[in-house]
């Protein structure tokens, strides 16, 4: 594949703890410079970088993260605080505490809770795989697919691990036809990107590609 077009699915990502406004401004320019899917950075830097674009990049942040274990009503009001400040995108993180007591009904009340309160927005669901056993991502797959969401994705980038080829197999396998997947965590060239397309992503989420 060209790397242009590689490029044209991934979420250029920065979400550091220690991330810093001359950072993040560095982050859009690597992704206005490439035509990248998105940037995906902090809530705090959502209002400044969508000026700071112009319009020029879609803005993308998170939601609920890295834990996912706030209250379903905090997970809503931050969406409602990004879209506000001008998110185009929301990537969110499930309750792994709800799916471990078997709770799938409330999990995705809360995914279309928070849909909702995207007003419009693309809403992306992290279901962190490194924590889930094989028996729950697919219960998850199926979850995420009767939700209202557009994308499945892997992982945070913050726990015990990121994405992997088995993983994204498993979720074509078992997400709807119209459910995207978004790999995120680990993807370190080209060549790692190329894999996760042809196992079946449909955005990258990554911080080194454009480097």
């Amino acid at each position: 594949m060209e790397k242009n077009k590689i490029l044209g699915i991934v979420d250029h990502t920065l979400l550091k703890q220690t991330s810093t406004w001359e950072q993040i401004k560095e982050l859009c320019d690597g992704g206005m410079e490439n035509n990248t899917a998105s940037v995906c950075i902090p809530p705090y830097f959502v209002k400044a970088a969508k000026g700071y674009t112009e319009g020029k990049l879609p803005i993308c942040t998170v939601i609920g993260f890295p834990n996912g274990n706030m209250t379903t009503a905090t997970k809503v009001f931050e969406t409602e605080d990004a879209v506000k400040n001008g998110a185009d995108e929301i990537d969110m993180v499930i309750n792994i505490g709800l799916v471990k007591e078997g709770k799938y009904e409330e999990v995705l009340e809360e995914i279309n809770a928070i849909k909702k309160a995207c007003n419009g927005k693309l809403l992306k669901v992290i279901i962190e795989t490194c924590l889930l056993t094989e028996e729950e991502k697919i219960k998850m797959c199926e979850v995420v697919t009767k939700s209202d969401a557009e994308y499945i994705k892997t992982s945070t980038g913050f726990s015990t691990g990121g994405a992997t080829l088995e993983d994204i197999k498993l979720m074509r396998e078992h997400c709807g036809e119209n459910l995207k997947i978004k790999a995120a965590g680990g993807i370190k060239s080209f060549e790692d990107a190329e894999e996760f397309i042809k196992a079946g992503a449909d955005r990258l989420g990554t911080s080194r590609l454009v480097k």
